[in-house]
């Protein structure tokens, strides 16, 4: 009895073994050829989470930025062939015969889908496309979300307009000269600022730089208006500070600033489309 018991258990176990070995599945490796002064890329329709080249001799490295495009060189001519294998996020594996050519017939290879937009932004990076959209959207937007302004000497400066998408918060700028003599423009900066500079000690100071800029930031002509858009990194004000707009005229004295605190900035709308 006891025989006939591990018999079956072995012929279960030899079944199994079989089951595996036919569920077994072979990954074709693609081959791939590079080069030594050109960069060849890869796009994978995921963001990469695992690389493993053969050989030294092949540079690999994921484009800045973005998570699913992988860019490749030769680190020297006529290197033996080697292999490359690459994880990406939904689990699939991908494997190439990476080969040396002084001319490769394909230099950007695709697994994406997609025709057209093939890049994957991390969370911590901006779509550049995107900013430049929204800028460009935003300065033909005429509604007013918010009104601050500063005006001197003929000159305006007005914040009309407070916009978010994604990690990026967009302001809109009116400027208005009223004046026939043209307002060269020296300076358009953003800081954050404490609200009051104690006595013997040196007021804190942090410039916020634009990611991209709409509009003409040059020239106010004499009896002209234009709108300015500028796009910048997410942000919020501590307590006890404040966003300076700071507008400065070149070789002038017309100087405007606005101060603006978090319950103007959380005002901002989001971009719809």
């Amino acid at each position: 009895m006891r025989k006939n018991v591990i018999a079956g258990l072995m012929s279960l176990a030899l079944l199994f073994l079989e089951i595996r070995a036919d569920a077994q599945v072979a990954i074709s490796a693609k081959t791939l050829e590079i080069t030594y002064q050109k960069t060849s890329s890869i796009v994978f329709p995921f963001a990469i989470r695992a690389v493993d080249r053969g050989s030294r001799d092949v540079l690999v490295q994921k484009a800045a930025g973005v998570e699913n495009v992988l860019q490749l060189k030769a680190a020297k001519k006529d290197f033996p062939e080697t292999s490359l294998t690459v994880i990406t996020a939904d689990g699939r594996l991908y494997c190439f015969n990476v080969q040396y050519s002084p001319a490769p017939q394909v230099l950007n290879l695709s697994f994406s889908e997609a025709s057209e937009k093939v890049a994957s932004f991390n969370e911590e990076e901006t779509d550049q496309a995107q900013v430049h959209f929204d800028c460009q959207l935003i300065a033909t937007e005429t509604k007013r979300n918010v009104s601050k302004s500063d005006r001197r000497f003929g000159v305006k400066l007005q914040l009309s307009g407070l916009y978010i998408r994604n990690n990026v918060i967009y302001c809109q700028l009116k400027l208005e000269n009223d004046t026939h003599v043209d307002y060269d423009i020296g300076q358009l900066r953003f800081f954050v600022r404490d609200q009051k500079k104690a006595r013997r000690t040196a007021t804190q100071e942090v410039e916020i730089k634009p990611i991209y800029t709409e509009g003409n930031t040059e020239q106010i002509l004499g009896k002209t208006q234009h709108i300015i858009v500028f796009a910048l990194p997410k942000f919020t004000i501590p307590d006890k500070k404040y966003l300076a707009i700071q507008l400065m005229e070149k070789d002038g004295g017309r100087h405007l600033a606005l101060k603006l605190r978090n319950n103007t900035i959380i005002k901002s709308e989001p971009i719809d489309m």
